[in-house]
């Protein structure tokens, strides 16, 4: 389908009950602000390869770094990043600390993402 198809409606009439409809159904700013802010997260393709090493073990941060072959500081920031937007959580075992995603929300994200890119 052609860009110029997209932008243009056929229609000279407005539908407004159907928009008002539509409009009732749909969250308020703040919830879809946060949604937005959530999909950012997954934009680092470091913050990515994180979880998907999360999905399959949990793991402490010396381990995360030496799978992707980063220094451990910067993957401790990332772990921040996703920690703040509740993806993971952790837990100490004396002083090491692990790491593994939040719920099984994370799961489905990481799942249907990457179903749908492998669609094409």
């Amino acid at each position: 389908m052609a860009i110029d198809e997209i932008e243009h409606c056929e229609q000279s009439h407005c539908h407004p009950d159907f928009a008002k409809k539509i409009d009732s159904m749909m969250p308020d700013e703040d919830q879809l602000y946060d949604l937005a802010e959530l999909f950012k997260i997954f934009g680092d393709s470091t913050r990515v390869r994180i979880l998907y090493l999360l999905l399959e073990s949990e793991m402490c941060v010396c381990d995360i770094a030496q799978c992707l072959s980063m220094n451990q500081s910067a993957i401790s920031h990332q772990l921040r990043v996703l920690k703040n937007a509740d993806l993971i959580r952790f837990r100490r075992e004396g002083k090491t600390v692990i790491y593994s995603l939040a719920d099984d929300h994370v799961r489905m994200i990481l799942s249907c993402g990457m179903e749908h890119i492998l669609e094409k």
